[in-house]
């Protein structure tokens, strides 16, 4: 179960434009109240940074020729080692940005075998590459790589990326957005340690999926009357569903303050003494 005792996060709207149709902007920010009260793991990036993440994302858009977009919601992933955060926008149709919430990430670490770093560019979660489900099992280090069983695995297909051994060329890699081991690798989320994938809190995981948040294709598939076994049988499907995962590196080159997230102390484990 979702915590409940969580502190309401601080409001932080930012818009470039005019205001959004006061209907719209209310069912879209619904979004915001759930962020806050679900997402264990937040951050709470300033105006002046929120300023600077937008124009990041529109010129990012632009330069893909991605232009005049319905109203939906966006992420956006700061890859750079001192950042190491996911930040959820919803874009209106005037060209107006909100923020939702921000979480601390991992992404690809540039060095070790099998590693890439993560690449920069805006990738869009299509049904031609088709998600699916953590199965919950360990590799021979104990680990839960995707999560618990049930953690959905946000697909982006392959893509371009550095490799971080041998050669260190520009080769195919699998992106993927996807939650990891709640008890080992989620406390290190806001560093650098992914092969090159974007890991995810839990919780953001499950907000994600429960609201589909970035199903946009999906749903139009389900309007049309095809199904999806990976689809949540509980979600909530909103009119703002978006596709798009933005990925920049700000180049800061000291942590900012607000990025530094400080994850809540295991809960003691209890010890079952032998009858």
């Amino acid at each position: 179960m979702l915590s409940s005792l969580l502190k309401p996060a601080i409001a932080i709207t930012v818009a470039l434009a005019f205001a959004a149709p006061s209907q719209a902007l209310e069912s879209a920010l619904s979004l915001k109240d759930i962020y806050a009260t679900t997402v264990v793991q937040q951050v709470q990036p300033p105006p002046e940074d929120l300023q600077f993440y937008i124009e990041q994302m529109a010129t990012a858009l632009s330069t893909n020729s991605i232009t005049s977009l319905p109203s939906q919601y966006i992420m956006l992933v700061d890859r750079n080692p001192k950042v190491q955060v996911a930040m959820l926008f919803w874009l209106d149709q005037e060209g107006q940005y909100q923020f939702i919430g921000a979480s601390p990430v991992s992404t690809g670490r540039s060095l070790g075998f099998e590693h890439f770093e993560t690449p920069i560019g805006v990738y869009a979660h299509s049904l031609a590459n088709p998600d699916y489900r953590a199965e919950g099992s360990k590799n021979s280090k104990g680990i839960r790589g995707y999560g618990i069983k049930g953690r959905r695995v946000f697909d982006f297909g392959w893509q371009k990326a550095k490799k971080g051994w041998g050669d260190k060329i520009i080769a195919d890699m699998r992106l993927q957005m996807h939650a990891t081991d709640p008890g080992v690798l989620e406390s290190r989320l806001g560093t650098v340690q992914s092969k090159g994938c974007v890991r995810i809190p839990g919780t953001l995981n499950l907000l994600l999926d429960r609201y589909s948040v970035l199903d946009a294709d999906y749903l139009q598939g389900v309007a049309e009357g095809k199904k999806f076994w990976v689809l949540d049988k509980n979600r909530q499907d909103n009119p703002w569903a978006g596709r798009y995962m933005v990925i920049i590196d700000s180049g800061k080159e000291q942590k900012p303050e607000w990025a530094a997230y400080t994850p809540p102390p295991l809960a003691p484990r209890k010890v079952v003494k032998p009858a």
